[in-house]
């Protein structure tokens, strides 16, 4: 397959992912169907619908690296990631500490079941802002 077709399949399937958005945290599957797009079109498409960050904490990290990387915009996803930050325990200053957060913060999804996907190697910026916005919505669910 071309990178052409491998992008636009990429696509078709993550906006569909998209479309499963109200997955709930305790149904969030593993990320290697993540790890497979950033690893070349050998990965699994079919399953990406479980994106999903596994804490608040990791979500609002997340939420920060895509807005300093401008994969994200708006006062309303700052909204989101500090709702988020808000509702965890000691609040945003204990929430700035907690490693959920700082790992997102650096790029690194965590999931549910422990693995980390790295949104700083080997994806494109279209698959990123994809990702980005999957999260964001998960942590809009949380709210």
């Amino acid at each position: 397959m071309n990178k052409t077709a491998w992008l636009r399949t990429a696509r078709c399937t993550l906006l569909a992912a998209s479309a499963c958005a109200t997955l709930t945290f305790a149904q969030a599957q593993s990320l290697d169907s993540l790890k497979g797009l950033a690893g070349g079109a050998g990965g699994s498409l079919s399953s990406l619908g479980g994106v999903s960050s596994g804490s608040m904490g990791n979500a609002a990290g997340i939420i920060e690296y895509c807005l300093k990387n401008k994969y994200l915009g708006g006062s309303g996803v700052s909204q989101v990631k500090d709702g988020l930050l808000g509702k965890m325990p000691g609040g945003q200053a204990a929430a700035q500490k907690d490693r959920g957060y700082l790992d997102g913060a650096k790029g690194l999804i965590t999931g549910s079941d422990g693995k980390k996907t790295d949104l700083t190697s080997g994806m494109t910026d279209s698959i990123k802002k994809q990702a980005c916005e999957l999260v964001l919505k998960q942590g809009q669910s949380f709210l």
